[in-house]
């Protein structure tokens, strides 16, 4: 198919999706309850749709009462035993494919299942909206008249019993639409190669002469495969390279630690920033609006979604709440009952909802991933923002960084950071004070625990090596992909880890 061509009927058929998205927009809660009925339906002589007679299940209260909040370790015997070829146990179509996924915070990894359903009405169908909303926003680009740089992880799929396990960017480019794989860099084959390292230099020995007009991927991986660019190509900065690149389809980590280098690789304030929300069990929410920090929440997608306000967070013991409940700017961890058969499932995310008309969010955390050994309440977000605050107030760049507690001693207690900047700042005492006051500003919990250093000292930061974190990853064989650095935690290992180093 020639590229002019191409670029005229895809953008045609995408835009056609923009009504629905409309519609879910202007009914929410229908929508919703619907998606819930035809799970239930779907699932009704399941194994469990037996044990919890979906049959009955008449409204969402006797949803809640019937089927338990559950994590993953509550499920492990039901997924263990589809992937060695049982069917029917949780979701009534065959499930062959297992996304893998362990991130950094546990050493055993997870399976989540995934079925045809949710590979073509959520993770396919998301893949397409995200296209959809920004050819919406910019009647102009010009994107569909090159090609895509995506950047996934270790993307060696594996068979096990005749079903098969990979990260689930492996399992996506096995399913990939013919249309993507036509309009997408670097080869399959390319894409496809487990070890990181050397698949990088693959990736960009068959992409610095294509016409790359946009980039997808996680941004700190991406980060990394931008500067190997330019160290090969000896450019200046990646337009030089890529002249028409126009926009980063982003995810899994939070932007704002990276924006500053990125606006210094890519200097046209012309280009776009989309940022997509994806986890292994599901496709969850897309920017939909230029120049946003704010997703929309896709409720179209087979995925049933409850909330528990992270102040009355018990776990599976916890109390979640319908989307017609929940509230503007409160802390909510996620709850979500799919189209691969997960019920009732805790993923470990948090959000707050920045809109409710249409549903917006802004991803601020893990349920594991945040420090309150002394009261302080303080989440991924707050770390982040104030980590901006501090970079741009000392002229510093950010790399990577983790923060643990310094439990009480005779005193008081405190955060202990080690932060990897790109650029260190000049005087790392004001830029410890310059992030402590920001900290301060931003979080009333911290600011009252700082009071008068009486229940929190001064944070205690250490500048990290270059490539400390890079390095520790790589110790972990989790380099690439959706493995990430663990930001907060309420514990000290990955931090004693990295102070060895």
């Amino acid at each position: 198919m020639q590229i002019p061509l191409f670029h005229t009927v895809l953008s045609w058929i995408l835009k056609k999706r923009k009504y629905q998205i409309d519609l879910f927009i202007d009914n929410p809660i229908d929508v919703q309850n619907e998606v819930l009925y035809d799970l239930l339906s779907a699932a009704r002589y399941t194994e469990i749709g037996k044990k919890y007679n979906f049959a009955t299940i008449k409204n969402y209260d006797s949803f809640v009462e019937r089927i338990p909040i559950q994590k993953y370790e509550s499920i492990e015997p039901m997924i263990e035993r589809a992937r060695k070829g049982e069917q029917n146990i949780f979701w009534p179509s065959k499930i062959k494919w297992f996304a893998k996924s362990s991130g950094t915070t546990n050493s055993k990894s997870k399976f989540a299942p995934v079925s045809d359903e949710s590979l073509e009405d959520c993770h396919i169908k998301a893949g397409k909206d995200m296209l959809c909303l920004y050819i919406t926003n910019n009647e102009n680009t010009e994107m569909f008249k090159g090609k895509a740089l995506r950047l996934g992880g270790s993307s060696t799929v594996y068979e096990d019993n005749e079903t098969f396990f990979g990260d689930l960017s492996a399992i996506l480019i096995e399913n990939m639409p013919f249309w993507a794989d036509f309009s997408s860099a670097p080869s399959l084959k390319t894409s496809l190669m487990g070890e990181w390292e050397t698949k990088m230099e693959a990736v960009i020995e068959e992409t610095i002469n294509e016409n790359i007009t946009s980039l997808a991927g996680v941004p700190s991986w991406m980060l990394v495969l931008l500067n190997k660019v330019l160290e090969k190509t000896g450019k200046e900065n990646i337009l030089q390279v890529w002249p028409n690149l126009e926009v980063f389809f982003h995810g899994g980590v939070n932007f704002n630690p990276y924006r500053e280098q990125y606006k210094k690789l890519i200097p046209s304030a012309n280009f776009k920033y989309f940022e997509t929300y994806n986890a292994s069990e599901g496709f969850f929410a897309i920017q939909d609006r230029n120049n946003s920090d704010e997703l929309l929440l896709m409720l179209d997608y087979g995925i049933f979604y409850e909330f528990i306000p992270m102040d009355k967070f018990e776990g599976e013991s916890s109390n979640a709440i319908h989307i017609k409940d929940v509230e503007l700017n409160k802390n909510y961890a996620i709850v979500i009952t799919t189209n691969s058969g997960l019920w009732r499932y805790l993923i470990g995310d948090t959000i707050r909802f920045t809109s409710l008309e249409p549903h917006r969010i802004k991803i601020t955390g893990r349920t594991k991933h945040f420090i309150n050994v002394f009261g302080e309440e303080l989440v991924v977000e707050n770390a982040e923002d104030a980590l901006q605050i501090a970079c741009k107030k000392t002229n510093s760049e950010l790399t990577d960084y983790t923060v643990a507690p310094i439990f009480m001693s005779d005193k008081n207690g405190g955060h202990e950071w080690i932060i990897e900047f790109k650029t260190n700042p000049k005087d790392l005492k004001v830029f410890t004070k310059v992030l402590d006051e920001a900290l301060k500003d931003i979080n009333s919990d911290y600011e009252a625990k700082r009071y008068l250093d009486m229940t929190l000292a001064l944070p205690k930061i250490h500048l990290a090596k270059s490539g400390l974190f890079y390095q520790w990853l790589k110790q972990k064989n989790k380099l690439g992909g959706q493995n990430k650095i663990p930001r907060l935690n309420n514990k000290r290992d990955f931090l004693e880890e990295l102070l060895e180093m």
